[in-house]
């Protein structure tokens, strides 16, 4: 199903998508629950859809913004400027004959009309379905689902990571993909939106665009828009409806490489105009994804590293690389390693947010330990040869602290370290090394890099620079450039991440196919090709390892 197109007024014949979603997950349920109110009635408030988030054992947090009119050039939504009472039911079938919980919030203009209810008294590992209802007008169905018991010896789990959604460089066709994926959650590493302007032709979409659009966002009525926007795009509203999302932002829901209170050096938002932007970009984060009441913002701040527990498999350590870092070395850029990318004073994470990984590490029981992180951990050198050039907004300009983490974990008896990570725009299966400049270093956990969902345009498997890559990191043993997502499936003995991906995303309904599969064994750090996947643009060397070699490694590393 194809994004709708915009009408030349930006919004008249916008298609607020609440069908859409029900007819992606192929619940049918929204058409028989709308009676009374029409879903294309001028005053239905369910526009942005329903998501849900950051599963517990026994909890989940609902999501809904009421909006009439999601590209209002004012930010608004449509909505007037008083409360408006909403109310919520849960239930554990999607015609909601098994009434479980129900309740009523209260949607302010201060929050955008934004809502974000707790509920709790939940069972675990239950999968549960919602809905919103204002006045006579019901919401899409939302499905969930909470997280196991945290002593539950959980037997497998499967969920997919994504991240970089730029709505103006292509159709969100892997978004609806995501939605029909057999998945217990979707985790969001950042860029879930751009702060650029949007041209009057919608980009790539090729749809007229209000010159309300045209600006960078850099206050809360903008940021808003900007979201609105995003949010209306019924392939996203799908992956919302379908999954329970646990986010973490990186830098473009504020702005390009920002570094707590340093922006970029070419921000519109130097000096004191920055802090009251970064207010404004975490107040719109807040007010449109599925956030506990732990993460409200307070002014420039926002309480976004958490853990999440599923059973005695995996932790979700989710962390922030940007609220806390120090400036970024040589200004930003690339540039060669040295005393500034190696100071240890540096840090990417603070070191109050590193001492609470690192605890827990500590004090998990989980067999996974999984970090939600932002931008590569693994170095990547952009240099074939002798010398090295690294990005210096990503890990490889903090080496110290990236040091502290994998040492940290390895002394914690941490045995199956994982990293997920966007950012990139490309996929990526790579080894963690304790030190980059040792060829024969100890092999301490993986790294999978996930690709964009439309970041970047259509892509390519492999590129000129991906070969370059490849070249220059020999931890490196996948690389692809298209778009779409990664899928993981978690056992007890085993982790596969299927890479997901799309042809193209300058024009819609894209087929989704598994690019590759790589593994990881329980108890051995690093990533293997699977033999089930593909075979082509991987280090071919990956393919090869004997048993005995394998058996060597794991001893090695225990």
């Amino acid at each position: 199903m194809p994004t709708p197109p915009l009408s030349s007024v930006s919004r008249r014949g916008f298609v607020g998508g609440a069908g859409a979603a029900a007819v992606l997950l192929g619940t049918g349920a929204v058409a028989s629950h709308l009676s009374p109110a029409r879903a294309d009635a001028p005053s239905y408030p369910f526009r942005l859809g329903v998501g849900s988030g950051d599963p517990l054992p026994n909890s989940v947090v609902l999501w809904t913004r009421l909006a009439t009119d999601p590209l209002a050039p004012d930010g608004t939504g449509g909505m007037p400027p008083r409360p408006v009472a909403v109310l919520w039911e849960i239930a554990e079938d999607e015609r909601f004959r098994r009434l479980v919980k129900r309740g009523a919030v209260t949607a302010t203009p201060a929050l955008g009309h934004s809502v974000h209810p707790e509920v709790w008294g939940l069972r675990p590992g239950r999968e549960y379905f919602y809905r919103f209802k204002v006045g006579s007008h019901l919401s899409p169905v939302g499905r969930t689902k909470t997280a196991p018991s945290i002593d539950a010896r959980l037997s497998a789990l499967s969920f997919a990571f994504a991240s970089c959604s730029r709505w103006d460089t292509g159709y969100f066709t892997a978004y609806r993909h995501l939605a029909q994926e057999d998945v217990d959650l979707v985790v969001h590493l950042g860029d879930y939106l751009y702060e650029y302007g949007i041209s009057a032709t919608g980009g790539a979409r090729n749809v007229p665009m209000g010159a309300e659009f045209r600006s960078e966002t850099t206050d809360l009525a903008r940021y808003r828009l900007q979201y609105g926007l995003y949010k209306s795009d019924p392939d996203l509203m799908a992956a919302h409806a379908a999954h329970p999302f646990v986010v973490t932002p990186d830098d473009h829901e504020v702005e390009n490489n920002w570094a707590d209170e340093i922006p970029e050096a070419s921000s519109q938002s130097q000096g004191p105009l920055w802090m009251p932007r970064r207010t404004a970009a975490f107040q719109a984060y807040y007010e449109n994804l599925p956030f506990r009441a732990s993460s409200v913002p307070n002014n420039a701040d926002m309480q976004i590293y958490r853990r999440l527990t599923y059973g005695d498999l995996v932790d979700f350590n989710v962390i922030d690389t940007r609220q806390y870092r120090d400036d970024q070395p040589y200004d930003d850029g690339s540039d060669a390693p040295g005393p500034e990318s190696k100071d240890p004073a540096k840090t990417m994470m603070g070191f109050e947010q590193e001492a609470w990984l690192l605890n827990n590490f500590s004090r998990s029981k989980a067999r996974w330990q999984v970090i939600a992180n932002q931008a590569p951990m693994a170095e990547t050198d952009l240099d074939a040869g002798p010398a090295k050039r690294l990005y210096m907004d990503p890990w490889d300009g903090y080496v110290a602290n990236r040091e502290r983490v994998l040492g940290g974990a390895v002394d914690r008896g941490v045995e199956n370290l994982v990293v997920i990570t966007g950012d990139r725009h490309q996929n990526y299966a790579s080894n963690l090394l304790l030190d980059y400049d040792d060829p024969a270093s100890r092999v301490v956990g993986s790294e999978f890099v996930g690709t964009s969902i439309t970041s970047g345009g259509d892509g390519a498997d492999m590129t000129p620079s991906g070969q370059n890559l490849l070249a220059a990191n020999p931890h490196m043993k996948f690389f692809n450039s298209q778009r779409g997502y990664v899928r993981c499936r978690v056992s007890k003995d085993e982790w596969l991440s299927d890479f997901r991906v799309v042809p193209y995303v300058t024009r819609p309904d894209a087929p989704v196919s598994t690019r590759a599969t790589y593994a990881i064994q329980d108890g051995v750090p690093g990533v293997q090709l699977d033999s089930r996947g593909p075979v082509v643009g991987q280090r071919r060397s990956s393919t090869t390892e004997s048993e005995g070699e394998l058996d060597e490694r794991r001893t090695r590393t225990r």
